[in-house]
């Protein structure tokens, strides 16, 4: 039986402002294992990136608990590159916050980066690169650190529709490849069900679970999967719980 890396136990986080208090989730319970990948959608405003931040922890619950396992790696919505930095100096930069850019994790990170199309960008800066390109430098910079789970933040958002698609069968080949374990975060059926292992479906706010499904695909591949005749049934399915 995998272990469990993310747990949550029937959180409520209340959030306390001058006008008053907002519940933004409430008796919210599920579970990431190991390796696996996992998204999470729900109607707009209902809090998916506050779960995100309790995740993360740099939230506490007002209630409940969240239980993390190991260390946490975080993607954007946006790349979040530094334009004065190169891409190389990009991906290091975890490594050299954490203190722990030692000749190894450095050799470490250029493989990675080389493994995944970058070797011949690696000297190259954000502004030079396509918005793809500089989403896989951010996926790299942020596997650098050897998280035990990533966090993924509506990464491809920022993305058109083409890049998009593309940018997706990148990442989700790279998270596979290296068999890491991943909870996405997105407003996009289509996305969700090309990506994932598993979704879960929340609520309007405050956020709770209130579906989970297990797709049964046999293929990992997003592209693949969307040309899948399942593919149009769990998305019907999937809208029809999110616009109750």
């Amino acid at each position: 039986m995998k272990e469990k890396i993310l747990t949550f136990e029937n959180v409520k986080l209340i959030y306390h402002t001058v006008r008053g208090e907002t519940v933004a989730t409430e008796n919210l319970s599920f579970s990431v294992e190991e390796g696996e990948f996992v998204a999470m959608i729900g109607p707009s405003g209902c809090g998916k990136s506050t779960l995100l931040s309790l995740a993360a922890g740099l939230l506490a619950p007002s209630e409940g608990k969240v239980e993390r396992r190991g260390s946490v790696g975080y993607m954007l919505q946006r790349d979040e590159l530094f334009p004065w930095r190169t891409i190389e100096k990009n991906i290091l930069l975890p490594l050299e916050i954490e203190k722990k850019l030692t000749p190894e994790a450095r050799a470490e990170a250029r493989a990675l980066a080389e493994k995944y199309g970058l070797k011949d960008f690696l000297g190259s800066y954000p502004a030079e690169l396509s918005g793809g390109m500089r989403q896989r430098a951010a996926l790299i910079r942020t596997l650098a650190i050897k998280p035990d789970i990533l966090l993924l933040d509506e990464p491809f958002s920022a993305l058109d529709y083409q890049t998009r698609l593309n940018v997706t069968q990148d990442v989700a080949g790279i998270i596979r490849r290296e068999k890491k374990t991943a909870l996405l975060i997105t407003h996009d059926i289509s996305e969700a069900i090309s990506l994932a292992d598993r979704v879960i479906v929340l609520t309007d706010r405050p956020a709770r679970v209130a579906h989970t499904h297990a797709l049964d695909f046999e293929e990992t591949d997003p592209l693949k999967r969307r040309e899948n005749r399942q593919f149009s049934a769990w998305f019907e399915l999937l809208w029809k719980e999110l616009n109750v």
